[in-house]
């Protein structure tokens, strides 16, 4: 049984920091591609960023590039989010994504997640002004 918990939300000031931890079991995690996705009330859910198997290649979402940085590490099964200079546009719940088919086109520099298959149940992320 796979299972997939977020940590590290929490309430912080525009301006802030906070680091999301996503640790991933029952599943090769370093077989796929994982990722990190938002939803705040009344809007639909958003890519925030994703990274290849390895970690060698990550998309961000442009409401969100130079600020955030995701990473990984295949020897604890877990994901993480780096988040700097918040924006109370940033609050919303905060969902980790794992076993998902990464491709990457060697022209464009692109990375592109798809069909994750396992989600946890989210971490609130709120930034007051």
């Amino acid at each position: 049984q796979v299972q997939v918990v977020e940590s590290g939300g929490g309430l912080v000031q525009a301006g802030g920091s906070l680091r999301l931890s996503c640790t991933v079991s029952g599943l090769t995690f370093d077989d796929y591609a994982a990722g990190w996705f938002r939803q705040a009330p009344g809007k639909e859910r958003e890519e925030v960023a994703c990274i290849s198997w390895s970690g060698g290649a990550a998309y961000y979402a442009d409401s969100v590039k130079g600020r955030f940085t995701i990473s990984r590490d295949n020897t604890k099964n877990t994901l993480y989010l780096q988040m700097n200079s918040l924006k109370p546009d940033d609050t919303a719940m905060y969902y980790c994504a794992a076993g998902g088919a990464g491709y990457y086109n060697e022209y464009t520099a692109i990375l592109k997640c798809t069909d994750f298959d396992y989600w946890g149940q989210g971490t609130q992320v709120t930034v007051s002004s």
